[in-house]
């Protein structure tokens, strides 16, 4: 499958890995054929965020057979809304939760030096201090904790020890703080992602290793022989047709979707999962000077300041969640929230005026008896609640992999056939492999391509070693090395790459998740909006009419979206966003 793949590609030489939409008709031809005798997956996954995309890496690369389907598109749900960082957790330790940290310490080393070293780059932040005497030997010997289990998982390489600063050292790193709002800090090191990138290129890797992978294809029902779970019954949402695809085993990773899905084979599921609402503020680099990120205390949880190239991310708030799940909607009292926390420690408050954009995510949290969804386990757990379904829940986007493994590993107990162990913690992404000797050629690729170097840096940092193929498409047409409107730091070369490489369908694809322009611009990606759908036209098939289609959705996205972070409450943002309904294409009878 893979080397059709190769030859059915648009663009770029790598040949492998790619969701374009040849690949996809491939994939779900594939999972029709699994009904024929013989012929079934010992592994469907249901769900493409993180833990889907992990559960079909991490099944593939034991020599299973594997399909893998998602509703929408990939990382359209959680895995597109976090707060993109990779973090041990520190708030997790005063929980005494040191197992959890551990565990996420060690995954946060493998994906900085081998699994993601493209994706995944270390991130300085300041824990302020305002009490004196005591809280700086406190936190201190907490944040020294956190280094140690980082060293004592062997993969503490890349991310510097902490420091202590006095309130002029700190003023130093962030001289926009209020000259009085600490009497020190301590400096210490996590990590950050572009989650919706790394979702991508765990599906791609997976597929360069013979998944077959299909977004925009829901799980309607499931098969059953009895009791047991056989397969699903499954709607192409681009054409609305129906099909079947048989397997061994089942893995529901739908997160906040887990009950529905569950509620499909079963009212005895032995997972409930509820549903938590973080939001984050988009701001620019230049409103506050600070060399550094911040992490603040407030009455509930944390609240992050986290550099994002020309940008802040600002979050995130802990609220309980009830209404829609695919378009959760940040309310203006959710905003204020952020804002008001914020600006009790700068110079220069923020204002609604700074803010250049909103997104809303929802944590899968697993339930219990306590009602404050902050005091929810961020554990995972793996259930069979019946025979050929396996269902993983719960858990930290940083952990993924682990997750992916116990789901597998749950999986496979219940195959004919054994099959080896997980192997993914030794897998480079694609795009990881070669991708320091790609930055150290950096300049060498600048001149290669005519594209500057600044925009090949930012390139590789969402590409790695994979950049060159984007780059290939400017110097075929060099039309495509221009930024698109209203957002300079992408270029219409990634539009196309996004659809015959990385799986977008949509206009919204490419705005939110392939890139960031619809939180990161001005104007939400409206003026990108036309050129992106004339960039995408010829590759998708697209008439003129479905052309305007998709353009007019997408503004009326935007307008929702504004709108609904203008309403008091969650009840009153959830009914504006909900104004707007996901676009289908025209369907021809």
């Amino acid at each position: 499958m893979t080397s059709t793949r190769a030859e059915n590609s648009t663009a770029g030489h790598s040949g492998h890995g790619q969701l374009g939409p040849e690949s996809r008709s491939e994939s779900i031809e594939a999972l029709k054929a699994t009904s024929e005798p013989g012929a079934e997956l010992d592994v469907l996954i249901v769900g493409g965020g993180i833990v889907g995309a992990g559960s079909a890496l991490d099944a593939v690369t034991r020599g299973l057979r594997v399909g893998i389907v998602e509703a929408r598109d990939w990382a359209s749900g959680t895995s597109s809304r976090s707060s993109k960082l990779i973090h041990g957790g520190l708030r997790y330790l005063e929980m005494l939760d040191f197992g959890l940290v551990h565990e996420a310490l060690q995954e946060r080393g493998l994906l900085l030096d081998r699994i993601a070293p493209h994706l995944v780059k270390p991130v300085p932040f300041l824990f302020p201090l305002t009490k004196r005497f005591f809280e700086r030997p406190f936190v201190g010997a907490g944040i020294a904790l956190y280094d140690g289990l980082a060293m004592a998982s062997g993969r503490s390489r890349g991310v510097p020890l902490h420091r202590h600063f006095s309130r002029r050292g700190t003023l130093r790193a962030a001289p926009s703080l209020k000259d009085d709002a600490f009497v020190g800090s301590i400096r210490y090191y996590d990590a950050q992602v572009d989650d919706a990138r790394l979702v991508v290129d765990v599906v791609r890797t997976a597929a360069k290793y013979g998944a077959q992978a299909a977004n925009r294809v829901k799980v309607v029902d499931f098969l059953r022989e009895g009791e047991r779970v056989v397969g699903a019954r499954l709607e192409d949402q681009e054409t609305g047709e129906l099909f079947e695809a048989r397997a061994k085993q089942v893995i529901n990773a739908t997160g906040v979707w887990t009950d529905e899905t569950q509620d499909l084979v079963t009212d005895r599921g032995q997972l409930k999962v509820r549903a938590s609402k973080g939001i984050h503020l988009v701001v620019p680099r230049d409103r506050f000077q600070s060399t550094v990120g911040l992490i603040l205390r407030t009455e509930k949880s944390v609240l992050f300041v986290i550099p994002w190239g020309r940008h802040w991310i600002i979050g995130t708030t802990d609220t309980d969640w009830k209404l829609d799940k695919a378009h959760p909607a940040a309310s203006s009292k959710d905003i204020d929230y952020v804002l008001n926390h914020v600006n009790k420690i700068l110079k220069r408050p923020l204002t609604r005026e700074d803010v250049e954009g909103v997104y809303a995510g929802l944590r899968p949290l697993l339930a219990g008896e306590n009602d404050s969804t902050a005091k929810l386990s961020r554990e995972h757990v793996v259930a069979h609640p019946v025979p050929g379904l396996v269902v993983v829940a719960g858990g930290k986007y940083t952990t993924y992999r682990v997750m992916a493994k116990d789901a597998v590993d749950e999986a496979v107990r219940s195959l004919d056939a054994s099959a080896p162990e997980s192997c993914t913690d030794t897998i480079p992404l694609l795009g990881a492999e070669g991708y320091k000797a790609a930055w150290n050629s950096r300049n060498r690729l600048a001149r290669w391509s005519g594209v500057h170097v600044a925009r090949v840096e930012h390139l590789l940092s969402r590409y790695g070693s994979l950049t060159r193929d984007v780059l290939e498409l400017i110097r075929a047409d060099e039309t495509l090395g221009e930024p698109l409107p209203g957002a300079d730091d992408y270029l219409g070369a990634e539009v196309v790459y996004a659809t015959t490489h990385e799986g977008a369908r949509h206009i919204h694809d490419v705005l939110t998740r392939r890139t960031r322009i619809s939180i990161e611009a001005w104007d939400r990606g409206v003026s990108a909006a036309p050129v992106v759908a004339e960039l995408m036209a010829p590759l998708l098939g697209w008439s003129p009419a479905q052309i305007e289609r998709e353009v007019k959705h997408y503004l009326a996205r935007v307008e929702a979206e504004r709108e609904s972070q203008e309403q008091p409450d969650d009840v009153s943002a959830d009914n504006a966003r909900m104004n707007v309904e996901d676009i289908v294409p025209v369907r021809e009878d």
